[in-house]
């Protein structure tokens, strides 16, 4: 099976070791794992931030590298990130063309975990991690993709590792974007609620597929000198420890 790994912008250029590890997971499970070095962003940003004109600019750039590439299957580590591409076709309302190839580009493009166990079948990807973690369901994953038990069922298939539910696992980490930039107050009042409850867990490690979300947590757990390491779902079942 040939996949086409989209990277995503923060994995570029702010956290690459979830790309590798990404690629050695796949690679692990039988995937053949292509990547485009054209690809940019999905334009995510521009679409939530209502720039419709650009986001349809940046869509058109999506489908049209993915769509030469010829694999079966695209594969992104980030819930946020797969979520526009499945809105893709809502930018081209009125040109049925675009639409169509949209939906089609939409139908082989998976979240990463979703992936792994819709897909492939697969929950056991030789993985082994020492010590207690737990899950964060990022919004657009579980609210969008309706992934919710998929990273749970890896997570349990890693060696060594305990799994502990998460008191307010499905409750926003208050990143969501450019929210966090104008309402930092907010933000950083519900990001402490999700903090309170990865203390209380007592575990070594909080794991979640979306970096955005990881970077959020992660910097205000470093602020509050927590011993609590991020990681994202990538890493995790990558390690061999």
């Amino acid at each position: 099976m040939r996949v086409s790994l989209f990277i995503t912008c923060l994995i570029d250029q702010l956290w690459p070791s979830v790309g590798s590890s990404a690629v050695e997971v796949l690679r692990r499970a039988g995937c053949e794992v292509v990547f485009d070095e054209r690809q940019t962003c999905c334009g995510q940003p521009a679409f939530n931030t209502g720039y419709r004109a650009e986001a349809r600019r940046l869509a058109r750039r999506f489908i049209e590298i993915f769509e030469e590439g010829g694999a079966d299957y695209v594969v992104s580590p980030s819930g946020s990130c797969t979520a526009m591409a499945h809105h893709f076709h809502e930018l081209f309302a009125d040109d049925e063309a675009w639409r169509r190839r949209a939906e089609a580009l939409a139908a082989r493009t998976y979240e990463f975990g979703g992936f792994l166990v819709n897909v492939l079948k697969v929950e056991d990807v030789g993985a082994s991690f020492k010590g207690r973690v737990t899950w964060h369901d990022a919004c657009h994953g579980l609210r969008d993709l309706g992934l919710r038990e998929e990273p749970r069922r890896l997570i349990r298939g890693v060696r060594g590792a305990e799994f502990v539910e998460l008191a307010n696992a499905d409750s926003c980490c208050g990143f969501g974007g450019t929210f966090s930039v104008k309402y930092p107050e907010i933000s950083v009042a519900i990001l402490d609620n999700k903090i309170d409850a990865i203390e209380k867990a007592g575990v070594r490690a909080v794991v979640s597929g979306d970096a955005s979300c990881l970077m959020q947590i992660g910097g205000r757990l470093t602020r509050n000198n927590s011993s609590v390491k991020t990681m994202h779902l990538a890493e995790l079942l990558a390690s061999r420890e």
